[in-house]
């Protein structure tokens, strides 16, 4: 979680306590009044939780201070624009979703990429992708417009054609391993992945096992125009658009690129992953 999203949570939560304060309550009559667990209410006040609107309409209603709502929820809307939530964005299915990624990355000049376990969506086949977008429903519980998703996730790949874009993917050796799909649909998408070596548009690194690295594998991030950093979490994505922040993740994409093969060395290292699954 962002150093930002956190400041930005406790100076909610601080908000939060000053109402209640002001109204006169403690935390337990605070939490009488509202029908929650005290220990809500102190992580709230401390920055431990993230209010829901729900959260942020009762309590200026129970603190009796009914003008405060519109600055409440301005203060969680720009949460939300750092912090969004996997289960939030997915609320209207995997669609709605898909085709907003479309629009930033057609908009997007350059976009510098890692990914740790998984080939990125750009670069996905129809099968790879039907079975992370089924995972991702199962585990999230999101609505399950899994073909919807899935067409509009390939949607996204005119990108890849399209004259003025540039895509420079960098790709742990361990997502090439991790299998998403049916083993034959596996050694599609490594096929595909392969395919990809050599396009104009695109540039395809390699990090091998084994390789000395200064920096471990954590989450994958993209860097849109170097103006805006979108990292992966489990449960939510982070978007960065502090200087600070984006240059700091230009600066780990360019160790890890250091890091990395491409051209012959990264087709080999893709081959020797397909060679390796267990074809019915």
């Amino acid at each position: 979680m962002s150093t930002d999203f956190q400041q930005a949570r406790e100076s909610l939560g601080a908000r939060l306590r000053e109402l209640r304060t002001e109204a006169g309550l403690n935390g337990k009559d605070m939490a009488a009044r509202l029908g929650w667990q005290r220990s809500k209410v102190s992580r709230l006040e401390n920055g431990k939780q993230t209010a829901s609107l729900a959260d942020v309409e009762a309590w200026a209603e129970a603190t009796d201070a009914p003008d405060s709502k519109a600055e409440l929820k301005g203060r969680l809307r720009g949460l939300e624009t750092t912090y969004r939530s996997w289960r939030r964005q997915l609320a209207a299915g995997h669609r709605a979703l898909q085709e907003a990624n479309a629009i930033q990355e057609m908009e997007a000049k350059t976009v510098h990429l890692f990914e740790s376990g998984i080939v990125p969506g750009i670069f996905q086949t129809p099968e790879y992708a039907r079975g992370v977008l089924t995972d991702v429903s199962n585990r999230i519980g999101s609505p399950r417009d899994i073909e919807e998703g899935v067409r509009a996730r390939m949607k996204r790949q005119e990108a890849l054609y399209e004259p003025g874009h540039r895509f420079h993917a960098l790709v742990w050796e361990g997502a090439l391993n991790v299998v998403r799909c049916s083993p034959e649909a596996m050694a599609a998408q490594l096929d595909r992945l392969a395919g990809l070596i050599g396009i104009d548009t695109v540039t395809l690194g390699i990090i091998p096992f084994g390789v000395r690295t200064p920096f471990s594998p954590k989450h994958g991030f993209w860097i849109i125009d170097e103006r805006l950093v979108i990292a992966d979490t489990w449960n939510a994505e982070l978007w960065l658009d502090s200087a600070d922040d984006v240059a700091l993740y230009v600066k780990v994409w360019r160790l890890l690129r250091e890091s990395a093969v491409f051209d012959h060395q990264a087709h080999r290292l893709i081959a020797r992953a397909r060679a390796q699954l267990t074809l019915a």
